[in-house]
């Protein structure tokens, strides 16, 4: 069937209802698992809770911790009650924890034992109750009681569900508000890029409290009677692979970072290091692909049917490969302004470099189109856009218009078929010294496929362009640092960049030189590159 809802409320009690016997959430191996109707019977008593802490309708309620399947039940004994969740990252530091506290007016917290820390003794001494959401214990209550039964509000479709705070690339942190309709909307995008159903299992890797893995990959597959698998560990490849023979899952999302680390550290070595492989990709291409596919099916636990992956723009040359594998994935665009689906490519219906065409019920147009190009900004209309900023009515109008068309900022240009591609962001794209569109996200993943390279990123210094590189682990010894043998191969590995790039980008887009990264870039949850970290150096 479709799933036609309205509410996370409906959600709720239609999934509770009807499947009820089914496992909704657990650890990979079995760990921690809960029924439908167990996730039911805990969620109505947190609910309970709350309420009588003076948890009321409307009121915010945070969420800081790991993955765990009680995030979800969590979740839902926030907002299946007409109260407001405000998920928070777990990579976020204590100001910024501190900041979101405060900016949200969150009354309650369901926080994990590892992130606990995070927050100031004055914070708990405000809040009404905070929770051990790894047991649901209290960590902090206010001593008062208040009768009431749980059933605190009905949600309306409108009414506010969530509250995502973003600083994506940008630095800006904002408070997104996504109503019920938002995320009941994205349910429906979902089952129309690839329908789900409940003998599916799907294994969640990416933080829940991103709008992408939180709207695909929890409450998706909650809606249709699916398993979600939580890893109890961070996903290093080992842990996943680990994971993956377990659990064999028949879906789960991904970032590029996650797919593209894959290729290059075991598919490239693997070929290069076989005399056979490297026959087969010179004169038999087909079959190397079609060997290469079946090993990454079965690394994968043999039944994966839809691989999604969104959240930034995948390696061109990583997305041929799977292609030409037949593996089965999918490409997804939106932001978390929009819940977060725009467009969307299903399995085995993809174009490399294209994120697919717009979801049902999702209005998508280009405005201000270079005749030249026919590039413009994407804009979209529909049920999917958020309800604004929190408290920031002046934001919200800077991309959300009085006509209900949101902004999203990113450059794109679509095909005959309705394809839609994006270029980059309007906020990272460079002016060259003619006026030429520089776009540096293109430069940088000529870089990445280098092989060695790990992540770029490319900035404007004094009006020339300067990459930034963080190469792969082990490649370059950094404890013979200021060594006249670490200089001179540090010096060659950044000609050979410079002269590689130069030979496959245009002549306003070629670089000037080469800085290799001791550190890891910083990053989003999606794993982007966090630019206006390093963009501010070119101000300077």
């Amino acid at each position: 069937m479709k799933p036609l809802f309205n509410t996370l409320a409906e959600v709720y009690d239609y999934s509770t209802t009807h499947f009820q016997k089914r496992i909704a959430c657990e650890f990979v191996g079995g760990d921690e698992s809960n029924s439908y109707l167990q996730f039911k019977e805990k969620a109505d008593n947190l609910s309970r809770v709350l309420s009588n802490f003076g948890i009321g309708a409307t009121d915010k309620v945070a969420i800081l911790s790991e993955n765990l399947p009680n995030w979800s039940i969590a979740f839902f004994s926030i907002t299946a009650f007409g109260r407001i969740a405000v998920p928070m990252l777990p990579e976020l530091s204590h100001d910024e924890v501190e900041n979101i506290m405060a900016h949200s007016e969150s009354k309650a917290i369901f926080v994990s034992k590892k992130q606990l820390p995070k927050l100031s003794p004055e914070t708990i001494g405000r809040l009404n109750l905070v929770i051990d959401i790894e047991d649901f214990s209290f960590v902090k209550s206010d001593g008062s009681t208040y009768t009431c039964d749980g059933k605190v509000g009905i949600p309306m479709s409108m009414d506010t569900a969530a509250i995502i705070y973003t600083s994506g690339t940008t630095g800006k942190a904002k408070g997104v508000m996504l109503s019920h309709r938002n995320f009941c909307t994205n349910i429906m995008s979902s089952w129309y890029s690839y329908k789900l159903g409940k003998k599916d299992v799907m294994l969640s890797i990416l933080p829940m409290a991103h709008t992408y893995e939180m709207s695909i990959g929890m409450l998706y597959p909650f809606a249709v009677g699916a398993k979600v698998s939580y890893i109890q560990k961070a996903p290093t490849p080992s842990i996943l692979i680990g994971a993956l023979k377990k659990v064999r899952p028949t879906a789960m999302l991904s970032v590029p970072l996650i797919i593209e680390k894959i290729y290059k550290s075991s598919v490239v070595p693997t070929i290069n290091k076989s005399h056979f492989l490297r026959f087969l990709r010179d004169k038999m291409p087909w079959l190397l692909y079609k060997l290469v596919g079946m090993k990454l099916m079965k690394t994968f636990g043999g039944r994966i049917g839809f691989f999604g992956i969104g959240g930034a723009k995948l390696d061109p040359t990583v997305e041929a490969f799977l292609s030409k594998a037949g593996f089965p994935y999918a490409i997804g665009y939106g932001l978390t302004e929009t819940a977060p689906l725009i467009c969307a490519a299903s399995p085995h219906k993809t174009k490399v470099g294209s994120t697919g065409k717009p979801v049902p019920d999702i209005q998508v147009r280009l405005d201000n189109v270079n005749p030249e190009t026919g590039e413009g900004e994407l804009v979209v209309k529909g049920p999917n856009v958020m309800l604004g900023y929190y408290k920031d009515y002046e934001r919200t109008l800077s991309v959300l218009r009085l006509d209900g068309w949101f902004h999203t900022g990113d450059l794109a240009y679509v095909d005959k078929k309705g394809r839609y591609y994006i270029r980059g962001r309007m906020g990272n794209l460079i002016l060259g010294s003619s006026g030429e569109n520089i776009y540096p996200e293109e430069i940088e993943a000529v870089i990445n496929s280098m092989e060695g390279v790990g992540e770029s990123l490319v900035v404007q210094r004094d009006g020339k362009l300067v990459a930034l590189v963080q190469m792969n682990d082990n490649i370059i010894d950094w404890n013979l640092e200021g060594e006249d043998k670490f200089i001179e191969e540090l010096e060659a590995r950044q000609k050979a960049i410079v002269e590689f790039v130069n030979s496959k980008v245009s002549k306003f887009s070629k670089i000037r030189s080469v800085e290799i990264q001791k550190e890891p870039f910083v990053k989003t949850a999606t794993h982007k590159i966090k630019r206006f970290l390093y963009e501010k150096d070119k101000k300077k």
